[in-house]
């Protein structure tokens, strides 16, 4: 270590290791990258993804409390993973979420976070016309982390943060298809207008309706 560097430059540069390593090990225990069951060492994680034992300690202890990592006395840590059920129960609390999400935002929004929000709309019908599913699927986490920010609920926009990361990494969920784009936009547009009106009932509906649309699409066999 550099020793000019000062103890909070030091502490600031283990917690972005952390967190970074946090997200590579929890995108590829959803992917099943990381296998449930496999057991996760710390020396094996030390030795993949090349960090230190201090950020790997931390990093496994959120995965704890996110319940992607099991700890067993004497054994270790185990990959938990998510099952279909596990899946099919983040969309019903999802659902929950976004729909006091969707209210408390259409009461509270500014005029600026309209426009920004009449703004994503805009791209959203460019690319569903271009046929993108990929530039789709970030417009749409954009679309919704706006809502979740015009919520004005920092808790509220945590856990619903966490639900889009988890569906959108796991192997369990599938990504659009190219035929489903334009139903997915004229989702999207219901929720706008609803914003548009200033219609918090009208918003709930259109948001039901794109959450329970959005669990078909994410966890059909077909």
């Amino acid at each position: 270590m550099n020793m000019g560097m000062r103890r909070g430059e030091s502490e600031g540069l283990t917690y972005s290791m952390s967190a970074d390593l946090f997200s590579k090990l929890r995108d590829d225990i959803l992917a099943e990258r990381l296998r449930p069951g496999e057991k996760l060492s710390e020396q094996r994680v030390c030795e993949t993804y090349n960090v230190s034992r201090t950020p790997v300690r931390e990093a496994m202890s959120r995965l704890t409390a996110e319940g992607l990592l099991e700890m067993i006395p004497n054994r270790g840590a185990f990959v938990l993973g998510f099952s279909p059920g596990d899946m099919d129960d983040i969309f019903t609390l999802r659902e929950i979420y976004e729909l006091q999400a969707v209210r408390w935002a259409i009461e509270r929004i500014t005029a600026g976070r309209l426009d920004e929000l009449d703004e994503i709309m805009d791209f959203m019908e460019f690319y569903t016309e271009k046929g993108d599913t990929k530039k789709m699927m970030e417009i749409n986490t954009n679309f919704h982390q706006l809502i979740y920010y015009a919520s004005e609920c920092r808790m509220l926009r945590h856990i619903l943060s966490s639900y889009q990361i988890y569906i959108r990494h796991s192997r369990l969920t599938k990504a659009y298809s190219e035929a489903e784009l334009p139903s997915i936009l004229a989702e999207h547009r219901r929720i706008f207008d609803a914003f548009r009106d200033a219609d918090a009932e009208k918003g709930v509906r259109a948001m039901r309706s794109h959450v329970e649309n959005s669990r078909i699409r994410a966890l059909s066999e077909d």
